[in-house]
């Protein structure tokens, strides 16, 4: 008896395959940063995996659920991780030195992660609470009052033991991520201003590991 048509394509569907998701999901990376996302076709980034546009089609039925998957991991990479070590325990400065160990580690391994995470918010705000809710159980206002309590207790608690000069919470945390994220967005401008491209670039970031703590700390001394 000749099965239905339906029922032989189903049995022709490649089984998921982490690797070749991972691979898929790599290449689009790759490619909207060279083409950017709205640029980007999904031809090119078939192509880049390696794979068919219907393999493509498979995993992630359009570009928009690829590019959602993409910023999803991309984003990933960054916020959860600070935002925890920001709404901990863990003393002032001790919290400073860990947020700027991380986002530079993290960010040396994954360069282009600032400027793609801005763009996309650019065009789609939205994904940034969809993005916050998924990885965290709580909504963007609930972690941000949650990170900014905490802070504000901190800085208060410093100021009146004379170690801090009073700075509203809001700008020390823009301050802090500002200065770890800065030399990254801005890479190509530093490569053609300073030199710093390469293997000079690299050099730049370990020092600064060493130097923006105590730079930091330093400017919010009384």
């Amino acid at each position: 008896m000749v099965k239905p048509a339906s029922q032989q394509a189903r049995r022709r569907q490649p089984e998921p395959d982490g690797d070749t998701e991972g691979r898929i999901l790599d290449a689009a990376h790759r490619v909207f940063l060279r083409s950017g996302t709205a640029g980007a076709r999904t031809q090119e980034i078939a192509a880049e995996a390696g794979v068919n546009s219907a393999l493509l089609h498979y995993y992630f039925r359009s570009k928009e659920r690829l590019a959602a998957a993409v910023f999803r991991r991309a984003a990933g990479e960054l916020f959860p991780v600070v935002a925890g070590i920001l709404a901990s325990d863990t003393p002032l400065e001790d919290k400073v030195r860990r947020v700027i160990s991380v986002e530079l580690d993290r960010l040396s391994r994954t360069p282009y992660l600032p400027a793609y995470v801005i763009s996309e918010l650019a065009y789609h705000p939205e994904r940034i609470r969809q993005l916050l809710a998924a990885l965290t159980g709580e909504t963007p206002g609930a972690l941000g009052h949650a990170v900014l309590t905490t802070i504000r207790g901190q800085i208060r608690n410093e100021v009146r033991a004379g170690r801090m000069r009073p700075i509203r919470a809001e700008q020390f945390l823009v301050n802090l991520l500002s200065l770890c994220i800065f030399p990254f967005a801005a890479q190509p401008m530093l490569a053609v201003l300073l030199g710093l491209d390469g293997e000079r670039f690299t050099r730049f970031i370990h020092d600064r590991k060493r130097e923006l703590p105590e730079f930091f700390m330093r400017a919010l001394q009384p």
